[in-house]
Formats: C-alpha cells, structure tokens, sequence
C-alpha cells in the first residue's frame, strides 16, 4: 500500500488518487487534501484543472514548476472547514502544509475559499490571514498547540515572538 501523502492513513488509489484520475471530490476538504497530494506528487495539470475566478487568473504553470524544483512536501494538518460538504456551493478549508525547499523547512498556514460549479468543487481564492481571523476563525492562546504543526505549544513556538 502505498499512503497517500496527505495524511489519511488511506492508500493513495483510494483517497486522492481517484480525484487524480477524474473523480469528482465530494466536499471542499476533500479537494484541499488531493491538492496538496498533487503538489506533493508534482501533478501539476490537477492543480491548474481545480482553479477557478482569481485562483485560475493567479495560477502560472510555468513559475509553479520551477518552484516545485527542489520542494518536498512534509505534511498536511487540516485545523477547519466551514461549509464545503456535498450539498454546499461554497466552502472554506483553513491548513497547515509542512515543506522543505531546497534543504530549508518552510511552513504554508492558508485559508483558502472553494465554490462547487456543476456538480464539482474548484479552489477559488485565499483568504489573507487577517480577514480570516475577523471572519471567526479561532483564534490560537498561549497554551494551545501551534498551529504550524511543530507540536510545541503556541507560546513556545511561533507565538515567541508576540
């Protein structure tokens, strides 16, 4: 078996490889997840083909590859999703993705907005750190555990600095 890397404990034909080869994700997370497993993978034609509205305009295949160059996906930690279940047209998926870039750990903390067209859910846009704190996402205390992921609580880690 083969995991799939984002995190489910399932293997990848049964989890993000089926949106990979065509299926339709059913809920917002689930599109977030098998995005993150295309980028991990490199499958750089899912990530374009799941854009749409400003995510489509942002979206340049070309500086995507160079980045992907010398990046290795670490981890995936879903902490929200608003909305974005099968009978939604819109959603939001607030993550956490772990990557090294050329020998450098780096961490991606996203919000970012989903809208179901026809049946199927497309990445939309992301939500800048700001208005998603003011549109009631929870906020992180000192002695909660840091949201990047690194298991250390909040005031021992990225929170130090505050």
């Amino acid at each position: 078996m083969t995991p799939c890397p984002c995190g489910s404990d399932l293997a990848y034909s049964a989890c993000c490889g089926r949106y990979h080869a065509g299926e339709a994700a059913p809920t917002a997370e689930a599109l977030m997840r098998s995005r993150y497993t295309a980028y991990a993978l490199g499958h750089l034609g899912y990530i374009e083909a799941t854009c749409c509205g400003p995510a489509a305009l942002a979206f340049n295949r070309a500086e995507a590859e160079v980045l992907q160059l010398g990046t290795e996906w670490l981890g995936l930690e879903v902490s929200r999703t608003t909305r974005g279940r099968e009978r939604d047209s819109e959603g939001m998926v607030s993550f956490t993705a772990r990557y090294r870039h050329k020998g450098v750990d780096e961490i991606l903390a996203e919000t970012s907005q989903f809208r179901r067209i026809d049946g199927r859910w497309f990445y939309y846009d992301r939500i800048p750190a700001g208005a998603a704190a003011g549109a009631g996402a929870a906020k992180v205390g000192r002695n909660d555990p840091c949201p990047c992921g690194s298991g250390k609580k909040y005031k021992k880690c990225c929170g130090a600095a505050a």
